[in-house]
């Protein structure tokens, strides 16, 4: 401390659009921080619902998951049909020949 000023380190908040935390309509708190890393190459389900419920809670726009995640318009989708019709269990690669429509 010197002349009543703390020179230690200060902590700082990255910039970002919309909103820091979210409540989920299930009543659970989803913040910036549950989200899967952004180099992310492995989707495993709980990533994939992760950032359905990211969406759908307000947390990030779909183009924002887009950018952030590299996927395209129709594997999105993809995921949210899945989540739509047959719940979070349809994210898993093992389900896929289950719950595809031929």
């Amino acid at each position: 401390m010197q002349n009543g000023f703390c020179l230690g380190k200060s902590m700082y908040l990255h910039k970002v659009d919309g909103p820091r935390i979210v409540t989920l309509p299930d009543g659970s708190v989803m913040s910036r921080s549950d989200l899967p890393p952004a180099n992310t190459r492995r989707w495993v389900a709980s990533r994939k619902a992760a950032v359905i419920h990211a969406i759908r809670g307000g947390l990030l726009s779909r183009d924002q998951a887009m950018e952030r995640y590299a996927l395209s318009h129709d594997e999105l989708a993809e995921w949210e049909n899945a989540v739509d019709s047959h719940g979070v269990a349809a994210l898993r690669a093992t389900a896929l020949k289950k719950y595809r429509h031929p």
